[in-house]
């Protein structure tokens, strides 16, 4: 039987969090089949095989995965499978689970590929395996919704298989999902902008973070631009993580204008601009994680990048499904330093 265990609540801190007037939002960590540990990350992610045809039931860190339809075309112009796509993770899961552990998992689920329709699922779905733990988050409308958790190869692996192609976790931990570990900034080119106008921004937002004395750590989305992230200490509420980055991406536009733009509304958005893009770290929001693959017609990738290769030029179609285990093989995990402890800012001293 599962067991709930309680992490937060309506007034309650983490025990690493510096004091704060209010916590909306608690949530609860439920780990079923508590009596049995769970798989660590860097368990079970040695080399797994994925068929490339029907179904199958695979034992994965001790536990049974079962895979459905893989050999459905989800990119059926370059010919990737759904099984095509189980692989490619199974393949970057030691570089990816760390990423994601103990965070929520909002599901952005393409049923029929990647050109067909989505749809988002918070909820994790029933029936589940026993060993899916949940993160059960209480939003302000009092709604407690139980997200899944990525927690090792095996959820990977289920999650993926429910037609998630991109993973969108949440910036805060299950224990105190109101304070998260970082803050980001979507570098988003606004029509009649081009990617090496998103490059050129990438620059300017790197120099002021580190003007600032902040880390900052950029991968590709994938899709049309460039995220910045910089790991922070965890202590300040989403809504002053929030607010400082609505203030940096007016200074940002307030030193080029000709090259940024931080208004929100799309309609009064000038075009040829690059959005730096502080929205999304507002409560409850999510972007595409660290090596997920997107569904854009080229299976390309959210990959971590060095400032020399932005400074180089790279390109969005550089990283791909087919190439990017092989990659993260020679590299390791270029984001890293994003997880680590040391090094990471006190946002405290800007707010």
């Amino acid at each position: 039987m599962a067991t709930t265990t309680r992490t937060g609540g309506r007034r309650g801190k983490s025990a690493a969090a510096a004091p704060v007037t209010r916590d909306r939002h608690p949530s609860r960590r439920t780990k079923a089949a508590a009596a049995r540990a769970p798989t660590p990350v860097g368990s079970g992610t040695a080399k797994v095989a994925i068929p490339r045809e029907g179904d199958a039931e695979l034992t994965v860190g001790g536990r049974e995965v079962k895979l459905t339809n893989l050999g459905k075309l989800f990119w059926p112009e370059i010919g990737i499978t759904k099984g095509d796509l189980l692989q490619y993770y199974a393949d970057v899961s030691p570089a990816l689970l760390p990423h994601l552990k103990d965070r929520a998992m909002v599901m952005k689920r393409y049923p029929h590929g990647a050109a067909g329709e989505f749809f988002f699922m918070k909820r994790a779905p029933s029936p589940r395996p026993d060993w899916i733990e949940l993160c059960s988050i209480e939003h302000a409308s009092g709604n407690v919704i139980d997200f899944p958790m990525v927690q090792d190869l095996a959820s990977l692996l289920w999650v993926v298989n429910l037609g998630c192609i991109d993973l969108n976790q949440w910036y805060a931990r299950c224990d105190d999902v109101d304070r998260p570990d970082y803050l980001h900034f979507d570098l988003d080119p606004v029509p009649g902008a081009g990617f090496e106008q998103v490059l050129d921004t990438a620059r300017l937002v790197k120099e002021s973070l580190e003007t600032l004395g902040m880390p900052c750590y950029p991968k590709t989305t994938g899709s049309k631009g460039i995220h910045v992230y910089v790991p922070i200490v965890r202590g300040p509420t989403q809504k002053q993580v929030w607010a400082f980055a609505k203030e940096f991406a007016r200074a940002m536009e307030a030193r080029d204008s000709s090259l940024v733009t931080a208004e929100y509304r799309i309609a009064r958005r000038p075009k040829g601009r690059v959005l730096v893009d502080y929205n999304q770290n507002a409560w409850g929001r999510t972007l595409a994680s660290i090596y997920s693959v997107r569904p854009k017609p080229k299976a390309t990738v959210s990959v971590p990048v060095t400032w020399k290769e932005i400074d180089k030029g790279v390109k969005l179609e550089d990283f791909r499904i087919d190439n990017v285990p092989a990659r993260v093989a020679a590299l390791g995990d270029l984001w890293a330093p994003v997880l680590a402890a040391k090094d990471r800012f006190r946002l405290e001293k800007y707010l």
